[in-house]
């Protein structure tokens, strides 16, 4: 007998098991197949650990641990088991005692190996995410968004719904492909990634081949692309529409008919009135068509504005390090550190890791891939408190623990600042024993959604008043009593991975390489408040005060 994942002969063995009537065959095919495949495994582990709840002692299994537990620390070590699930002779296997001694054994030696595993199986878990998003903010520029409405950010992804944009130009990028440059004030529905509706203002919309019948609303026509690009312009009660190239299908709101219109046509249709056929007018839409342009002198703009505020943060003589991935040397291996704190360290060194564009086309960013790429460097010194601030832009958590700055080892005073494989922002302080430590972490914050954006992570480890305060974009994400007292410290560490001195090699639970890039770094021998780090955000923030 061969068994499957996922399969109905699964779903029988399963349950036959749970039941105390499995045979022979089915306990040797099934535990073939929970040895070799994790996922058929984890969902056993469900089915077996629901049932027995269901039927025994309530303190059967351990207790799910808060998030401050251990499960940061992967070196504590956890034992495989050489078999999930242990044959028994046909005889004992109708015996129902047994097979539930056999069913309940087996969830209690994986359970007991890693609880971890259990939990982020569940049905909530981010492989099973996904996202209502149709669309994405490409570029903006002076943008102006409705009041009472958070600014969407660059590379957010948008779901359905309104964009109300009160000055400035923005362009969306529909799943499709569809792209649509708006002016405000203009208020857009986003429908689907085939489809939007304009009730006010104006847009221009470039087709590709691929999105071929994108369609757009407005209070009097429908236009539909044939392979086009076009302008609509929309006021209270009438629509005029503009075709820049190729051709469109137009249907007013009234009527059931269709016609096409080609390029260098345009139609004014208002209120009752039949629709009037015009020339179309290119220049009507040329401030929409300098978006790139705009764009590239406001990205200028705001990079210069960026140079100047990190100028003066150099000389803040708290500030033992700031990297702002700008001017390497020509080796590219070494990074240097622009604090002008005396006797601060000079520079890093650079293993792997590739340089990329960072939060604006003349910033310069470090890529980090492999579980080989890592920034080194060397801090000497204890300290009352600490802060830590990064700008990074995240490709993936594809470890259970992702490395922004952590320490070698764990010595006495190190901390260790990392992104969870569930979005959730940590900071691991080391006590006096490598068995004393204090674990502080977030919500999960850093959801699928932020993936690609450039955001502004903040730690501040505040000795004195004994606290640690998470922020994410210059908002505060959450803030725990810090347990552990200085002195903290630093000495050699790494920026996107982590060296595990002194524990076992080998051990692929060490592997805490960071997966995507990092264009500014500043650790702070103080506690920053939290007006301190909304202005390191807004002073670095990629789009201009909104």
């Amino acid at each position: 007998m061969n068994v499957v994942f996922p399969s109905g002969e699964f779903d029988d063995a399963a349950g036959a098991v749970c039941n105390g009537s499995a045979s022979d065959e089915q306990l040797r095919a099934l535990n073939g197949l929970l040895r070799s495949n994790p996922t058929a495994r984890d969902e056993y582990i469900l089915r077996v650990e629901l049932h027995s709840r269901l039927a025994s002692e309530p303190d059967l299994f351990p207790k799910v641990e808060s998030d401050e537990t251990p499960a940061f620390h992967g070196w504590r070590g956890r034992l495989a088991p050489e078999s999930v699930l242990a044959t028994r002779s046909s005889r004992r296997v109708r015996d129902r005692k047994v097979a539930w001694i056999v069913a309940l054994a087996a969830c209690v030696v994986v359970v007991a190996m890693g609880l971890w595993i259990f939990q982020i199986s569940r049905p909530t878990e981010r492989m099973g995410a996904t996202s209502k998003a149709i669309a994405m903010l490409n570029r903006a520029v002076d943008t102006q968004w409705g009041d009472g409405v958070e600014a969407p950010r660059l590379s957010a992804p948008l779901e359905p719904g309104w964009l109300r944009l009160n000055a400035g130009l923005a362009q969306i990028v529909f799943y499709s492909g569809a792209r649509v440059v708006v002016e405000g004030p203009v208020e857009l529905e986003l429908i689907s990634p085939n489809e939007a509706g304009l009730l006010s203002g104006r847009l221009t919309a470039e087709i590709p081949p691929e999105a071929r019948g994108f369609r757009i609303h407005t209070p009097q026509t429908e236009v539909t692309d044939l392979g086009t690009s076009f302008g609509l312009d929309v006021k209270t009660g009438r629509t005029e529409l503009h075709v820049l190239k190729g051709s469109v299908e137009l249907r007013l709101a009234a009527q059931t008919g269709r016609r096409n219109l080609t390029e260098g046509a345009g139609v004014v249709v208002e209120n009752s009135r039949p629709p009037q056929l015009i020339a179309a007018n290119r220049a009507a839409f040329a401030s929409l068509f300098d978006l790139q342009a705009r764009s590239v002198a406001a990205d200028a703009q705001r990079f210069d504005q960026w140079q100047g505020a990190g100028e003066r943060c150099n000389a803040d003589p708290a500030l033992l390090v700031r990297f702002d991935f700008e001017d390497p040397k020509p080796s590219s291996w070494q990074l240097r550190n622009v604090s002008r704190r005396h006797g601060a360290m000079t520079e890093a060194t650079i293993v792997g890791c590739q340089w990329v564009e960072g939060r604006w086309s003349k910033k310069r960013a470090l890529e980090f891939r492999g579980v080989s790429d890592r920034v080194r460097l060397n801090v000497p010194g204890d300290f009352e408190s600490l802060t830590l601030a990064a700008w990074v832009r995240v490709q993936g958590l594809d470890r259970k623990l992702n490395s922004l700055f952590m320490c070698d080892g764990f010595d006495s005073g190190t901390v260790h600042w990392l992104i969870r494989h569930d979005g959730v922002l940590g900071l691991t302080i080391v006590g006096t024993r490598s068995d004393n430590y204090q674990i502080v972490t977030s919500p999960s914050v850093l959801t699928l959604d932020k993936f690609g954006m450039w955001l502004h992570l903040s730690v501040v480890l505040d000795g004195p008043s004994r606290r640690v305060a998470h922020y994410v974009n210059g908002l505060p994400v959450s803030e725990k009593e810090l347990k552990l007292g200085p002195p903290y410290r630093i000495g050699t560490a790494e920026l996107g991975n982590w060296n595990a001195t002194g524990f076992p090699e080998n051990n692929p639970f060490m592997i805490r390489n960071f997966s995507g890039a990092m264009d500014e770094f500043c650790l702070f021998e103080r506690a920053l408040d939290g007006d301190e780090i909304r202005e390191h955000y807004h002073r670095g923030k990629p789009q201009s005060e909104t």
